[in-house]
């Protein structure tokens, strides 16, 4: 009977939802500001590179000046909440629009006809469809942030994989693990990378080659730790991860004559993307193009694709209502993760923190300092599953101390993407895997099982590429 009890009572503990975290810490920060001593550093313009810096020697403490839980007349507590969404505002038009813009060009069916007919085209070539698409997806989560939108592709993959002589694991793992590695590698993500940047005062997608290089390395990483996998399964069926799903589904194909068409229209829709991509390039780079612009082309991309690809007004603008309802998700987490720093500020307990975290690690070094941060991202993405809401939770404290401890902004952006992004594969409260296990019929447990020692290898690589952006100062 106590056993029974005890399975009750584990049924019934569920992580809490994303805003009741954010909403806790909150609460947290506004009993900080009565409990926390007050202090705040002095800010100036750093000459070299025109970013607004920390002067590591004006740090001096001030009298306390905790928030109202509620007032008339002043800031309080719930008021932190608009007022964050409001300083949050670029980052939140910018997530919506661009989650618009995508659905848009996903509306005219160029993407799935296109990997559809890879799929077909690669169906007789054994294991070289491993690599392409982990490939494929690898742009995909590198450039759009690809993430849940792989859930609509995981039949396919197991469909393929099962053809070739594989199993249901083979056919996610070069889904998602691709996407995983171009989401982690952040190589122009706008919705991680982007943003985190963004707060940094970074230039947008500066230090793309580190991340070039990290995108190749775990593209490696996750074609090896599958192909070794994949021989073994065909080679004795027997030892499949998920062997009962494998029985229990050998009489369930999917029959893949039944993809979409990939049409002339598809490859306007497609040529569309590539200038739009390289407009990105050369105004990123030539012109110092920020949120603003590059919302703006995104949003051009999203309708000339539309135009091309056929889809009509008012289909279009329903794919971009549905692209932003998608994303609303994520932008309300920024806005109100924001509100956490603005309980902070009117605290004034923010420099306070910053200045105890820099007096701790700075004894020990910078390298343990960026290490440092990539722990607490990788902590923190169990509670804060988006991206964009993890970049606008702790940059504004990790931008400071990175300032103060010597680290380079960039490598505090590098120890941010990489925490967030490699145990998005394994933690339970991330939508897209747990979706992905859903439509695959994949226990949680068998993938966490087989997934596990590929996540704690990357885990080690991630810790590496930290120390050394730290290292030759990446900026």
């Amino acid at each position: 009977m106590k056993e029974q009890e005890k399975r009750v009572h584990k049924k019934r503990f569920k992580v809490p939802h994303t805003y009741v975290i954010i909403a806790l810490i909150i609460l947290l920060a506004f009993i900080g500001t009565y409990v926390m001593p007050a202090g705040e550093y002095d800010r100036v313009e750093d000459p070299a590179t025109g970013r607004t810096v920390v002067d590591a020697d004006s740090f001096e403490n001030v009298p306390q000046n905790p928030v109202r839980f509620f007032s008339f007349s002043e800031n309080h507590l719930f008021s932190s909440i608009h007022r964050g969404m409001e300083d949050a505002s670029n980052i939140i038009f910018f997530i919506l629009i661009v989650g618009g813009a995508f659905n848009m060009i996903q509306g005219t069916g160029a993407i799935n006809a296109g990997i559809g007919k890879l799929a077909l085209s690669l169906k007789d070539k054994g294991a070289l469809i491993i690599p392409v698409m982990l490939f494929i997806f690898g742009v995909g989560g590198s450039t759009i942030g690809m993430a849940e939108e792989t859930i609509v592709f995981i039949p396919i993959g197991i469909a393929l994989a099962r053809a070739l002589g594989y199993d249901a694991i083979v056919g996610v793992a070069m889904i998602t693990l691709g996407a995983s590695a171009g989401f982690s590698g952040g190589i122009a993500n706008p919705f991680t990378v982007g943003v985190a940047q963004g707060i940094a005062e970074l230039p947008i997608y500066s230090g793309a080659m580190f991340r070039i290089v990290i995108f190749i390395v775990f593209q490696i990483a996750a074609f090896l730790y599958i192909m070794r996998y994949a021989k073994k399964v065909k080679a004795d069926p027997q030892i499949s991860a998920v062997r009962e799903l494998e029985l229990a589904e050998k009489d369930q194909k999917i029959d893949l004559s039944e993809l979409p068409q990939f049409t002339t229209r598809h490859i306007f829709v497609f040529i569309t993307i590539i200038i739009g991509f390289v407009a990105m390039i050369y105004g990123v780079i030539e012109h110092d193009w920020y949120i603003t612009e590059l919302s703006s082309l995104f949003l051009m991309m999203g309708i000339f694709a539309s135009l091309v690809g056929g889809s009509g007004p008012s289909k279009a603008s329903l794919d971009f209502v549905q692209g932003a309802k998608d994303l609303i998700f994520g932008a309300l987490v920024v806005g109100i993760a924001r509100a956490i720093l603005m309980v902070m500020s009117d605290g004034q307990i923010i420099d306070a923190l910053v200045f105890s975290l820099a007096t701790g690690i700075s004894t020990f070094g910078t390298t343990v300092g960026a290490l440092f941060m990539y722990l607490v991202q990788m902590i923190l993405n169990l509670f804060i599953p988006s991206g964009s809401g993890q970049a606008a939770t702790t940059m504004p404290i990790m931008v400071p101390l990175s300032d103060l401890i010597g680290v380079s902004r960039q490598t505090a952006v590098i120890a941010y993407q990489l925490g967030d992004g490699i145990t998005n594969l394994i933690i339970p409260t991330s939508g897209t895997i747990m979706g992905v296990i859903a439509i695959s019929k994949i226990p949680y447990e068998k993938w966490v099982k087989w997934v596990a020692p590929y996540v704690g290898i990357l885990l080690i690589i991630g810790a590496i590429f930290v120390a050394a952006a730290n290292i030759v100062g990446l900026t």
